[in-house]
């Protein structure tokens, strides 16, 4: 019952019903008998008031002790209770209205937790990540200032060293940089509408050289029709494809290394299909390969780096296109990165 129209209630119990009541009694009994029916009504009016006000009463206090402790307990930073609607008057609209802004201070509370626990992590990957190819431009740099390069072929060999790992150091920076605007919604996206097959085909082209130069073949197949068209920001898409090569090749463990691109038309999609032939992943990281952080080699030790969000910005790019990202793998036979983008339809202006 709401609290309006328990006080009404009790209005009409101690005011009019009385009255009323009153009004009979006079025109119905005699004036000795009305004079014994006032002392009565007197006393059924006192007890009557008596219930009425502690009815009210408990319906608001007990409900304000409960928000006066919720208050508390938010204030102390204590987030685990809960507080219950017990009723469907205005003071349990409250307590309702309470518990919801409790459970999303405690959602965002989480949320923060999380946060920082992540930034902790990245920083911590980052640091190691840099440290290493650190560690290895002082080494050739001091083997140079030592005079342990003493021959022109020595000096090359070093030089370029060190040019590798600055080199690994730069993609380390600008992984965290785009990492930093995707995760604040910062990254200035230029859409355009292009051919798929041209685009598809010219990235297929720039693979083949760059996997070429390092030995390991490449196959391309592209399915799509001329007039097919994507709106898709180049710059970025192009990102996605080669982060995932790029880890295809990170954990590429055979000599005769092979990676396939496939651009298929599945209805009102463009599939793309990445392969490879490395060691896979075990099915129960596969689930997790494109969450922040996530690492199938939990090892900081291990040579192959990296600080666990390249294929966590790959999702996040994908998304941010309209399209959606998977994984298939079988260890030691290889893997295979899935994602889809809508076509470009055009629409009537009656449509």
């Amino acid at each position: 019952m709401k609290l309006k129209t328990k006080l009404i209630v009790a209005f009409m119990s101690v005011m009019i019903l009385p009255m009323i009541f009153m009004t009979v009694v006079m025109h119905t009994f005699a004036p000795r008998e009305v004079g014994e029916l006032q002392q009565l009504y007197m006393i059924v009016v006192f007890i009557t008031t008596t219930m009425l006000i502690y009815w009210i009463y408990r319906s608001v206090s007990l409900p304000l002790a409960k928000l006066q402790k919720a208050a508390r307990n938010i204030k102390e930073g204590n987030l685990d209770f809960e507080i219950r609607q017990e009723s469907d008057d205005e003071i349990g609209q409250l307590c309702q209205d309470f518990e919801e802004m409790r459970l999303r201070l405690k959602a965002n509370a989480e949320e923060k937790v999380a946060f920082d626990r992540e930034n902790k992590e990245l920083i911590s990957n980052i640091s190691h990540d840099l440290k290493t190819p650190i560690t290895a431009i002082k080494g050739y740099v001091e083997g140079i200032m030592d005079g342990v390069a003493d021959t022109p072929e020595k000096m090359d060999r070093y030089i370029k060293t060190i040019y590798n790992k600055a080199n690994e150091m730069d993609l380390l920076i600008n992984e965290l940089t785009l990492y930093s605007k995707i995760d604040t919604n910062r990254i200035p996206y230029n859409f355009t509408t292009i051919s798929a097959k041209d685009y598809f085909g010219d990235c297929g082209e720039d693979l083949h050289m760059e996997l070429e130069s390092k030995g390991v073949e490449f196959t391309y197949r592209n399915d799509m029709e001329e007039d097919c068209k994507v709106i898709v920001d180049p710059e970025q898409l192009r990102r996605v494809i080669n982060n995932i090569v790029s880890n295809s090749l990170k954990y590429m463990d055979k000599p005769n290394g092979k990676v396939t691109m496939e651009v298929k038309d599945v209805g009102d999609f463009i599939q793309i299909e990445l392969g490879d032939n490395g060691k896979g992943i075990a099915a129960k990281d596969l689930p997790y390969i494109f969450d922040r952080f996530y690492r199938t080699d939990a090892s900081r030790n291990s040579s192959k780096g990296g600080s666990g969000i390249g294929l966590s910005i790959v999702k996040k790019i994908v998304e941010e296109h309209g399209g959606n990202i998977w994984a298939t793998s079988e260890e030691g036979a290889g893997t295979t990165m899935y994602f889809v983008i809508r076509k470009y339809q055009e629409v009537s202006i009656d449509e």
